[in-house]
């Protein structure tokens, strides 16, 4: 398993990308936010879409360079067509444009339709936080959603439809970014890459049975991810369904639907608030730093080192990774030398 520090691993996946006919800005946009993501120990999102994207451009499915058109908009609302442009670059084109109106407004929201597949939705929850913002977002497939079966079915209907949530506080903000099934479709992606069983609970077969296969994500007949809450599963289901409906719907794009292709694309909703305009900035702060400081101090069980919030491990893990660097999969490192050999990029050291 090789490892990497974050600086050669982001210019090579920048060059794999600029090889492949993407601009220097975009495909260094990319990059960043990919290998930003397996910093943050969410490999899911990470370089490994680096192959999946490259061979959507190749296709034409994504397309480089493309224009970010804004089709309505009110003072509060920007509802654009992304031109099947890349997702990383056009989901920050949105966040750019809303933060200023959230910011005269007290809240501004924006969609993505023709948009590629976005990345790590914590990364805009930390862009939005750092600039006083509180944030929430949903993406869905863009019509393909072959991931979850509703509790009781045997065929996948919607995606891993994630939610996130943020909210800044006087030290880190609090980030909430969630899928709404037991496990993000790419963290399976890893296993299956590492040629590895995943653990029991995350997935179903093509029957309906219960599963530690990887394979059934990605071979026919295909098998389905478990809705998250466990024996209450109606839970996340009922989530997922509604952010994909909020997703599809509010965009243009498709909700999830059988008959749609895997595009690798998202449909995306974000919505922006400035605190200072509610109730007041200091008394956000004041709220969310005591919630969160109350959370932390909490009476330990026994064998309970610490009591963590959401975001704490991403970015301890990142603080970790920058350090000793991140360490590839042999599956994901061999699909990328292959890439550079393709593409006659040099391999990073």
């Amino acid at each position: 398993m090789p490892l990497f520090h974050a600086e050669p691993l982001t210019r090579f996946a920048a060059a794999l990308f600029q090889a492949a006919g993407v601009g220097e800005p975009e495909a260094q946009r990319v990059a960043q936010s990919l290998v930003d993501a397996n910093l943050c120990g969410h490999d899911s999102h990470g370089v490994l879409r680096i192959t999946q994207y490259v061979e959507a451009i190749k296709d034409g499915r994504l397309k480089p360079g493309a224009p970010f058109t804004v089709i309505r908009e009110t003072a509060a609302v920007l509802v654009v067509d992304g031109g099947w442009g890349l997702g990383q670059v056009q989901a920050h084109r949105l966040l750019e444009r809303l933060v200023p109106r959230a910011q005269a407004l007290g809240l501004a929201a924006g969609t993505l339709k023709h948009c590629g597949h976005i990345g790590r939705l914590g990364e805009y929850a930390e862009a939005a936080a750092a600039q006083g913002m509180a944030f929430m977002a949903t993406v869905n497939n863009h019509g393909f959603g072959r991931g979850v079966a509703p509790p009781g079915g045997i065929q996948a209907r919607i995606g891993t439809n994630p939610l996130c949530l943020a909210a800044p506080t006087a030290d880190v903000p609090i980030v909430l970014d969630i899928g709404t099934s037991v496990v993000a479709e790419g963290k399976v992606r890893v296993a299956f890459n590492k040629g590895q069983a995943v653990p029991p609970g995350w997935l179903l077969d093509a029957d309906g049975q219960p599963t530690t296969d990887p394979g059934v994500l990605y071979k026919e007949p295909r098998g389905s991810i478990l809705p998250l809450g466990g024996e209450q599963a109606y839970k996340g289901f009922g989530i997922g369904l509604l952010l994909d409906m909020f997703a599809g719907g509010l965009s243009g794009a498709p909700c999830s639907h059988p008959s749609h292709p895997n595009l690798s694309a998202n449909a995306v909703f974000f919505l922006v608030m400035d605190i200072g305009q509610f109730a007041g900035h200091s008394h956000f702060i004041s709220e969310s730093t005591r919630l969160a400081q109350a959370v932390r101090t909490c009476p330990k069980a026994a064998g309970v080192a610490e009591i963590l919030l959401p975001g704490d491990p991403e970015r301890r893990t990142k603080t970790q990774r920058l350090a000793s660097g991140i360490p590839l999969d042999d599956g994901t490192w061999s699909q990328l030398r292959s890439l550079a050999e393709r593409l006659a990029v040099p391999l990073p050291s």
